[in-house]
């Protein structure tokens, strides 16, 4: 079963608002940058018991639909994984590098 939260939105909700965006996005990027913090998150629940991930995929859509850029989403996907995880600077940047 699938959990709902209405107040939250989640990654699909993200690759929707990108795909419906006017903006160009590295759509490649989002999902990489998604998929360390869906790991980074994996057991955190918020106080409520809502899954922690969804809270920086909410501020995500929030940002896509402010009109901003691809890294400005990324980085709302990972503002909380170093303060909030074990994951430590150099393996994010490493990680969402695009070289």
């Amino acid at each position: 079963m699938v959990e709902h939260y209405p107040n939250y939105q989640d990654f699909n909700d993200l690759v929707e608002l990108i795909n419906n965006s006017e903006n160009d996005f590295d759509l490649q990027l989002v999902q990489k940058a998604y998929l360390l913090a869906r790991s980074a998150h994996k057991d955190q629940r918020r106080v409520s018991g809502v899954p922690y991930i969804l809270h920086p995929t909410s501020v995500a859509c929030i940002l896509v639909q402010m009109g901003m850029d691809t890294e400005s989403v990324v980085a709302a996907l990972l503002h909380d994984v170093v303060e909030d995880t074990d994951v430590e600077v150099f393996v994010l940047v490493i990680h969402v590098t695009r070289c």
